[in-house]
């Protein structure tokens, strides 16, 4: 959707921030047993650390390697673009849980004699509800307002 190299930036930017929030607040909530009014507030202050890590693999190494992989699937130019997208958001999921929840379970936890049940238990956790947030809510709501934000950019390109 991302038409030049800024709008790429631009569109991570607002999908990590996206996912990264929401998915705070639900490993937050889960820890502590449910959701409260606070719960975001905590989330908002604690997502930095894993916002700037998440962001760079997104950026340089997860939205790539997931487009070739959904592309060994789909052709972008013949087949529907929903298909190609709903892909490249499959992919993107199947790698950045377990990658990320690995480097959150250090963050938050550090390396114990547990490290690996905690990466799998949080990683077996979280994948569902990512998977589902990115398809149903965070990628059209980000869609929707990137398309918002570059109207006047995107239209130009296109005609």
């Amino acid at each position: 959707m991302p038409q030049t190299k800024f709008q790429g930036v631009i569109f991570s930017l607002m999908m990590v921030f996206c996912m990264v929030f929401c998915m705070t607040v639900y490993t937050i909530a889960l820890s502590s047993g449910s959701l409260s009014p606070d719960i975001f507030l905590l989330a908002l202050k604690e997502m930095w650390p894993e916002y700037a890590i998440v962001f760079v693999l997104v950026f340089f190494f997860i939205s790539k390697l997931a487009q070739r992989l959904a592309f060994r699937i789909f052709n972008p130019k013949e087949d529907k673009k929903v298909f190609v997208m709903l892909a490249i958001q499959s992919f993107t999921v199947v790698l950045a849980v377990p990658s990320i929840t690995l480097i959150a379970t250090f963050i938050h936890g550090g390396f114990t004699s547990d490290w690996f049940c905690k990466w799998i238990t949080t990683a077996v956790l979280c994948f569902p509800m990512a998977f589902f947030l990115q398809i149903f809510f965070a990628g059209p709501l980000v869609r929707f307002l990137f398309r918002l934000i570059f109207a006047r950019q995107l239209s130009s390109h296109s005609a």
